[in-house]
């Protein structure tokens, strides 16, 4: 991204809140629903199980039949991942985000990245205490589901909070404190379907 990003009225990456839900216990991988604050359906994914090398699409509906975005991982069973994010309408690279594979042990951290793999910002969990207590005590998930603070350079950007049931995981996207458009939302709703869909392997 070299530039700010400016998002239309007349799109759906307009939008300062977003709703994203994930369905458990699919044999065959798991299934993205995108709202907006109205819970009215933006995006839907359908992600493959067993898959040694992550692949996530985006599409407008749960037709499938127009692709908007693409998550790609670069490598296999990479540990410490960076996953390239594509407009698939215009074939345009948006940016990547890396996880922090040693650091994401302990505290969930991602690198933003723009278009030409500078790092620009980073989205972090809470905090390393609770981090903590939600991988080492049983069911701490559910009592104590995971925040996500975003970044570019200093500025606040965007909050991701996780509500979980054992049945759906749910997480409330938040842009409102990027008054000047720095997180292109494409990047930002991307970032959220891997903290559901990467992140979650763990618990």
């Amino acid at each position: 991204m070299n530039e700010n990003f400016s998002p239309s009225t007349s799109n759906p990456y307009s939008h300062r809140t977003y709703i994203l839900k994930k369905q458990f216990f699919k044999l065959l991988g798991a299934s993205f629903r995108i709202y907006d604050e109205k819970e009215n359906l933006l995006f839907f994914s359908q992600q493959k199980a067993f898959k040694l090398k992550e692949e996530i699409r985006l599409w407008t509906g749960e037709d499938m039949t127009q692709e908007v975005l693409s998550i790609q991982a670069r490598k296999m069973l990479d540990f410490s991942g960076t996953y390239d994010v594509t407009d698939s309408t215009t074939g345009q690279k948006i940016g990547a985000l890396r996880r922090k594979g040693l650091k994401s042990m302990v505290q969930d951290e991602w690198l933003i990245l723009d278009n030409s793999d500078r790092e620009i910002g980073v989205i972090k969990e809470d905090s390393t205490a609770l981090a903590l207590i939600r991988r080492f005590v049983e069911l701490a998930a559910y009592v104590l589901p995971q925040s996500f603070h975003g970044t570019i350079g200093n500025q606040p950007v965007c909050v991701f909070r996780q509500n979980m049931n054992p049945f759906l995981a749910r997480i409330d996207l938040d842009f409102s404190a990027d008054t000047g458009n720095l997180f292109d939302r494409r990047l930002g709703i991307a970032a959220a379907v891997l903290l559901c869909a990467v992140e979650g392997k763990q618990g």
